[in-house]
């Protein structure tokens, strides 16, 4: 359909429905909601899951108020009140004040993601995939997808507030009953509905889901580091421009205030009525900011299998890589203060002790070692899984109606993957190594931390291996790669605080990494992990090279 056939199409609609930019919307919300039934109720409940289980290990660790206490005492320095929240909650700090100052800025961030990637799915994805342009060629107004999309978006984070509100109210925890509760629901459900607006301006600007997304899960970033920057300084100003900085002072549990949630109410509407009049000058599967314009003549390197890859997965390969290489310094920020920060905590200590190591600082560099691979792992999935992007979105058949090979091709982004999860571990451990090193005044450090961080590399191949194997054999289960990255995090870190058996992070790849720099290097997994990683690869190939392409 040409762009003046899809320029028109919102015309007719306003036409057939008298004048209506809004017809189609209950339609659209209701088959919206039947196509995110599975991964709206996952998110949710993985959501109400985590944070039930930390109030009630909350009530399990410190029941005796002078552990409590001790906790304050941590929790009362910049490093920690950067990683939590401001130092008001430290006032009286009960069961349901450690709740809202130590799980809601961490898990406002889970809701913002939750919330950007329904929006990015239902509009920009539907417009990049052609889906949008049939439908509104139909009585759908023009502003129907948006409108769904947010109204889903808005519905999810409800759903999502009133969940928490009645579980933790039930739970009888001292400190935390239903009324407050509500309060702190709502507070993140304010924060999603927040980054859904910012995802509808976003998904304008640019003509693809991934750059939409990046841009949205940009602004949620750079909201969380205004937040622990206000939080460390004296002010507070500078939390007060963000977003978690707003849920985070309605200090539920202390003072219950409700009324910086309107802060983040008044900006999703500005932000959302922004999106709708932005939507209004671009073509359907345009973005506002155009495209580039390439050389006249195509680079050598893009005539290749390789080169082309890597030139697809660049943005996202300099994203994660610019991150992790700002999670390692943070972390290395505090590694000096590590053994003061955690001595009063008798549950990281002992996890601590699992780990091993000559020193606290050691084993804490262990432990970050696999958020940092974990986030690393997020990137090879998503590397891994960009061809069967390729192929549904039906790119994939003309590059293979040429002479490339369907093995060369997938291997191509298989490569990209690989070299570009190595190459983000090293970026991870030179800047956890860098600032690690400065922090505990230890210059050996630096190398120690590096080579920690190259060690998950085997691991990441592995989780590569089985992506490939979900796409050539099973393509419509592909999504099911994302166990693997998800699962480590919960077994590898969260476990080690909540003293999960020892075989189920046998389970995971990463369980097999020998844990540097707090115990020695260990040849043998490292060895077995890149030959399991090569076998998987080899079978997932296989499988493709067998199966028909599917096209949406």
């Amino acid at each position: 359909m040409s762009t003046a056939t899809a320029t028109e199409a919102p015309t007719a609609s306003r036409t057939a429905d008298g004048g209506n930019a809004l017809a189609g919307t209950i339609g659209l919300l209701r088959f919206g909601l039947r196509r995110d039934r599975v991964r709206l109720t996952v998110w949710i409940l993985a959501l109400v899951v985590g944070t039930v289980s930390t109030a009630s290990n909350y009530k399990t660790l410190y029941a005796d108020p002078v552990d409590r206490a001790a906790v304050v005492t941590t929790m009362d320095g910049p490093a920690g009140l950067a990683m939590t929240g401001p130092r008001h909650y430290l006032d009286d700090y009960n069961f349901g004040a450690m709740l809202g100052h130590q799980m809601l800025g961490f898990m406002a961030v889970m809701v913002g993601l939750m919330s950007v990637l329904i929006v990015t799915r239902h509009t920009r994805n539907e417009e990049e995939t052609g889906r949008a342009e049939l439908v509104r060629s139909t009585v759908v107004g023009r502003h129907a997808h948006l409108a769904a999309a947010l109204a889903l978006a808005v519905l999810a984070n409800v759903v999502l507030a009133l969940l928490l509100a009645f579980t933790l109210g039930g739970m009888g925890i001292e400190g935390i009953d239903t009324g407050d509760s509500l309060l702190y629901g709502f507070a993140h459900a304010a924060v999603g509905i927040t980054f859904a607006a910012v995802a509808a301006v976003t998904a304008q600007i640019t003509a693809h889901t991934r750059g939409a997304f990046g841009m949205a899960l940009a602004v949620v970033g750079v909201a969380y580091v205004l937040r622990a920057a206000g939080d460390v300084g004296g002010d507070g100003a500078l939390a007060w421009l963000s977003p978690i900085g707003w849920a985070q002072r309605t200090y539920v549990y202390v003072d219950n205030r409700w009324w910086p949630l309107l802060l983040c109410l008044v900006l999703a509407v500005l932000c959302a009525a922004a999106g709708f009049v932005l939507s209004t000058r671009r073509d359907v599967g345009a973005g506002l900011r155009a495209s580039r314009l390439g050389g006249a003549v195509a680079s050598d390197a893009l005539g290749r299998p390789f080169g082309f890859a890597l030139r697809l997965h660049r943005g996202m390969l300099t994203g994660f890589g610019a991150g992790l290489f700002l999670m390692g310094v943070m972390y290395g920020s505090i590694l000096g203060d590590a053994e003061d920060m955690l001595k009063n905590i008798d549950q990281i200590q002992e996890a601590l002790k699992e780990v091993g190591g000559a020193s606290v600082a050691e084993s804490f560099a262990s432990m970050v070692m696999v958020v940092l691979s974990v986030v690393a792992a997020v990137y090879v999935v998503m590397a891994a899984l960009r061809p069967r992007a390729e192929e549904t979105a039906g790119r994939a058949e003309p590059l293979l109606a040429t002479g490339l090979s369907r093995t060369r091709w997938v291997s191509s982004h298989l490569a990209v993957a690989m070299a570009g999860g190595t190459a983000l571990l090293l970026l991870a451990g030179v800047g956890f190594g860098i600032a690690g090193a400065a922090s505990a005044s230890d210059a050996g450090l630096f190398l120690d931390l590096v080579t920690a961080a190259l060690a998950y590399a085997p691991a990441l191949w592995v989780t590569v291996g089985v992506a490939v194997v979900l796409f050539g054999w099973f393509p419509r289960a592909s999504a099911a790669a994302w166990i693997v990255p998800v699962y480590a995090f919960v077994v590898g870190y969260l476990g080690q605080l909540l003293q999960f058996p020892g075989w189920m992070s046998d389970l995971s790849p990463f369980g097999h990494v020998p844990q540097l720099p707090a115990a020695p290097m260990s040849w043998t997994p490292m060895v077995v992990l890149t030959l399991v990683a090569a076998g998987l690869v080899g079978v997932g190939l296989e499988g493709f090279r067998r199966r028909d392409l599917e096209t949406k």
